[in-house]
């Protein structure tokens, strides 16, 4: 452990309930009985006696108070841990918002430090949270997930369990008061914890993890794929950049982000706004950024396809009336012109919000996919 960062264990699963920090908890039981120096940085019981039955006879690390606006609030004291210095820290929910006034913004980057510091750390978190998955998640259930978790954190842990029950068990657990407190079952059954939505999510996270160990193989195909998202700074932008990260992630190709903007033409502050957040989604997806003033839009995405060795482009799409259709051509149409034969597949994705979806409550404390070939 001295000799190098900690390792990241993570247990996932596809929604509350389904048991991941009950799993953390009994492993952690395990290494102590072999003598391993185990301590609990964070865990959130939700009332959930089962739960708490598991952690007891494990030293909890007092938080960190602060108090914001009145509110008190408890956040994973890192300088504690570091000074304590366990072999092993339990780090609940990592997806987690700190509250204002906390060092770092997100739990996620806690661990990090902790890790960074040789300490091995053991995590939970659910499939909604993932940064790539925001929208899909949105479009399957009707509800954005606030608070997020960039995919690299997933990536780069050095193991990641899936907690798996039925849709049918997850929502028995509900119903007998194992997930939330009984004045809040009827409103999660009737929306989140809805079967259809329970069996997306699930699919979601057996997916992750399935292709997580394909990754772990003998390299293959998707090592000669480079892919290519052409933003704009309107709205859509990191919908269409999240679809790419998941393109990106299925092909283990590496992932550029590229905007063209007319050097004629001044930035609205929103329009700057959407730039700097796509700018930073490219970090947590560890996709490179290119911005080039041109006011040749597509003969530049043409160039930098063929400069940069790019096997796949996606592009954002949307909606056009039937007369326009019989009219003018379409982007994609234009591009493949530009590209001249090039072996590049285009990715049109619909970038037309049909509706709003309602948002995913924040903890108090703190298209469809065309490919043309």
């Amino acid at each position: 452990m001295l000799g190098g960062p900690g390792r990241h264990k993570l247990f996932i699963g596809m929604a509350p309930g389904v048991g991941k920090t009950f799993r953390m908890l009994q492993e952690a039981q395990d290494l102590k009985r072999e003598g391993v120096d185990v301590v609990i940085g964070v865990l959130e019981t939700h009332g959930r006696r089962d739960t708490a039955r598991q952690a007891e006879g494990l030293e909890q690390v007092p938080r960190h108070r602060l108090v914001h606006q009145g509110v008190s609030l408890e956040e994973l004291d890192v300088g504690a841990i570091l000074a304590r210095r366990p072999q092993l820290v339990l780090v609940d929910e990592l997806a987690h918002t700190n509250g204002p006034g906390s060092e770092r913004p997100k739990r996620w980057q806690d661990v990090a430090v902790l890790l960074a510091a040789g300490l091995d750390v053991y995590s939970t978190v659910n499939i909604q949270h993932l940064e790539s998955l925001n929208d899909q998640v949105a479009q399957l259930t009707g509800v954005v997930v606030r608070e997020r978790l960039p995919d690299r954190v997933l990536q780069q842990a050095q193991e990641v369990v899936l907690v798996d029950v039925t849709p049918e068990t997850l929502q028995e657990r509900l119903q007998d008061g194992k997930v939330y407190a009984a004045d809040k079952v009827d409103q999660a059954l009737a929306h989140f914890f809805r079967r259809p939505h329970l069996v997306a999510l699930r699919e979601l996270a057996l997916r992750e993890v399935a292709d997580r160990v394909e990754e772990d193989g003998p390299p293959a195909r998707g090592l000669r794929e480079r892919v290519m998202v052409c933003l704009s700074t309107y709205p859509g932008s990191n919908r269409l950049l999240r679809r790419a990260a998941r393109l990106a992630g299925f092909m283990d190709a590496p992932l550029l982000a590229l905007t063209v903007q007319d050097p004629a033409r001044f930035l609205s502050k929103e329009q700057a706004v959407r730039l700097e957040e796509s700018i930073r989604l490219c970090g947590d997806f560890g996709a490179k950024f290119l911005r080039i003033d041109s006011d040749d839009a597509l003969g530049t995405i043409a160039r930098i396809a063929g400069e940069r060795g790019i096997t796949q482009i996606v592009l954002g799409q949307t909606l056009r009336s039937r007369p326009q259709a019989l009219l003018r051509r379409t982007l994609s149409e234009k591009l493949q012109h530009r590209l001249k034969g090039q072996a590049v597949d285009l990715h049109l994705i619909s970038i037309d919000a049909a509706s709003t979806p309602a948002e995913w409550p924040e903890d108090p404390r703190g298209g469809r996919d065309q490919r043309i070939s």
